[in-house]
């Protein structure tokens, strides 16, 4: 008897917001508001790090979310098809049942910033999730959260969330003073913008040349560090080798890679240079 063929996974639901409106939260980071009939659908989590799949189509071909990816690879070059890309949810409203996402614009680069730039009340976006694990834990003595613009939407939420008597310190990383932001947050709680103008061959070790250069309170730590690839190898040595913490203290992860485009950047998840924390 043949052996049964593997059953492929089902789809995962597509949920199609309406853009509400758009606003800049900086030069380089426009937040989208999404709200409508679909929100009935989106179940928040209880995590600061909620993030969403988005599927971003390109403009030219007209395609409507829902998208039948399956049809559309057959139909399509695997050029045109559209791609999945991964943003934190900054906000849940569940008044007016909205929920915000924050995208760094880089001009005209890739999909999605483009598409955040020239949002428009009334389009479309198909998203599936949320997912996400992270939170800040009440018992840790202080906080120590770590990166750059791509995590600045899951860090400000997490300070948002902490109790008004926590500790602890947040190190961010930016291009200049314009990407300066006023963060609600605890009064025990230091914000420290670590800024650079361009990236080169120094830009990975910026961040953690702050971390390693901070007097570290006692007390147990919980880390949150997330973005540019190589900016969280270096901040990893710091944690592990310098600091001696466990990997239970950390939630440590790239969000993205200099030098990578988003696929071949998720590619390299499965491979050796893609691992940040080692099983």
């Amino acid at each position: 008897m043949d052996a049964p063929s593997p059953r492929a996974k089902p789809a995962r639901p597509q949920l199609v917001f309406d853009v509400l409106g758009t606003s800049w939260v900086t030069p380089h980071m426009v937040r989208v508001t999404l709200g409508g009939p679909a929100f009935e659908q989106f179940r928040p989590k209880d995590v600061t790090d909620s993030y969403v799949k988005m599927l971003f189509a390109k403009p030219e071909l007209g395609l409507e979310p829902p998208y039948d990816l399956v049809a559309l690879r057959e139909q399509l070059p695997p050029d045109d098809v559209p791609v999945t890309r991964t943003y934190t949810v900054r906000r849940v409203d569940s008044v007016d049942r909205t929920i915000d996402i924050d995208f760094v614009v880089h001009g005209d680069e890739g999909l999605a910033g483009p598409w955040a730039a020239r949002a428009k009340q009334g389009d479309r976006i198909a998203l599936m999730g949320p997912n996400g694990a992270y939170a800040p834990d009440a018992t840790a003595d202080w906080h120590l959260f770590v990166g750059d613009a791509s995590a600045l939407p899951a860090i400000a939420a997490a300070l948002e969330y902490l109790p008004a008597e926590a500790a602890g310190v947040a190190f961010l990383e930016c291009r200049g003073h314009d990407d300066v932001i006023e963060l609600t947050k605890p009064s025990g709680v230091e914000v420290v913008w670590v800024h650079r103008e361009a990236r080169d061959d120094t830009t990975a070790s910026l961040l953690a040349a702050a971390v390693a250069g901070y007097e570290w309170p006692a007390g147990r730590v919980q880390v949150f560090a997330h973005g540019e690839r190589e900016s969280m190898k270096a901040l990893r040595d710091v944690f592990l080798k310098e600091r001696g913490l466990s990997k239970n203290q950390l939630s440590l992860s790239g969000y993205w890679a200099a030098g990578r485009t988003e696929d071949r950047f998720q590619a390299e998840k499965r491979e050796p240079i893609g691992v940040i924390l080692p099983a």
